[in-house]
């Protein structure tokens, strides 16, 4: 029996050695266990061949018996094995450690957010569009609430009179590209977070591809030609977009999401504005605390919509006017003809 034994595990060690897969050698162990048994079970007890195979078939059973139970065993833990690991791989991307726990404790005890929430921000993909006045209190506050990733793309670099308002920037970032500013100071305020940085313009061409890739958008630009840019690209992605604009001293922020019915940027701003009605910041001027303060505003919005918290500002748009200290609320609704969103 031992010599059998011994004569097929030669065998299977020499299609090993000339390179036969696995199945291969398998197939090798089996034909020849198989003929073992084929002459156990046929040829008489006194002859020569079954002899030399071992002489009784009770012999081969135990040893096929106790190696099926031995493969078994080990297939088990090999199963074993893989879900354990797959476990702590699922721990590792979804479960908060202490550090993170500690950190974002404030939220987890608000009883609208919870852990629950915290979990979806920290799962949530967004898209700031825009490192200016508006984007930077809105990638701050974004990053510090763990929202776990955060692209920003613009094509600027950070100047001197952008200090002013634009408080995610530092006197030794001027002449930095926003984009790779915006990531470092970011990853100082929350290791936790992942920043893909875009450093260029967003542009129709690939805008629906860009807001394709996360869950919400915010746009904090400056110029009517890139807000409906985003705008179009976010009904064709089926997006929700943040939208936010100031001037002066008086901001708004809303919430536009067509393919939940509610209306898109062009339903409330179907035209460009006229020369000299909607002037820039630099042509206009704008007081430094504002953009903060609207900023802010399109972050709370954010962490509410993805938390599922309170109520968004979909259908309405919040007015703030910070010279005389009021805000007020406007009902805007979605157009059956808006060219953008009317087929959504």
């Amino acid at each position: 029996m031992l010599l059998t034994l011994i004569l097929i595990g030669g065998a299977v060690l020499a299609t090993r050695f000339m390179g036969a897969s696995k199945a291969a050698q398998i197939a090798v162990a089996v034909i020849g266990l198989s003929f073992v048994l084929l002459v156990q079970l046929t040829l008489p007890v006194e002859n020569p061949l079954r002899q030399a195979t071992g002489g009784t078939l009770s012999g081969w059973l135990i040893l096929l018996g106790t190696a099926v139970i031995t493969a078994g065993y080990v297939l088990l833990l090999r199963k074993l094995k893989a879900r354990a690991v797959t476990h702590a791989e699922t721990d590792k991307t979804d479960s908060m450690n202490a550090t993170e726990l500690e950190r974002y404790a404030r939220h987890i005890v608000l009883r609208e957010v919870g852990g629950a929430g915290q979990q979806r921000l920290r799962r949530a993909r967004v898209l700031v569009v825009g490192a200016g006045g508006l984007g930077s209190p809105s990638l701050m506050y974004l990053a510090a609430a763990g929202v776990g990733t955060i692209g920003v793309i613009d094509d600027d670099v950070v100047s001197l009179s952008n200090l002013q308002r634009q408080v995610l920037f530092r006197d030794d970032d001027i002449d930095l590209p926003k984009v790779f500013a915006a990531q470092k100071a970011l990853n100082a305020l929350n290791p936790h977070v992942e920043i893909l940085p875009y450093n260029r313009r967003f542009t129709a061409e690939i805008g629906k591809d860009l807001a394709g890739d996360f869950d919400l958008v915010l746009d904090g630009t400056d110029t009517f030609a890139t807000r409906v840019a985003v705008n179009a690209a976010c009904v064709a992605a089926r997006k929700p977009l943040i939208s936010g604009a100031i001037s002066q001293w008086e901001g708004q922020v809303t919430l536009f999401d067509p393919a939940n019915g509610l209306p898109c940027y062009a339903c409330v701003f179907p035209d460009e504005p006229a020369d000299g009605l909607a002037p820039s910041c630099a042509e206009a001027g704008v007081v430094g605390a504002l953009p903060g303060v609207v900023g802010s505003m399109m972050a709370v919005e954010a962490i509410k919509h993805i938390a599922k918290a309170g109520n968004t500002l979909g259908g309405e748009m919040l007015i703030y006017d910070a010279l005389y200290g009021e805000s007020r609320k406007i009902s805007i609704a979605r157009r059956s003809d808006c060219t953008v969103c009317a087929r959504v």
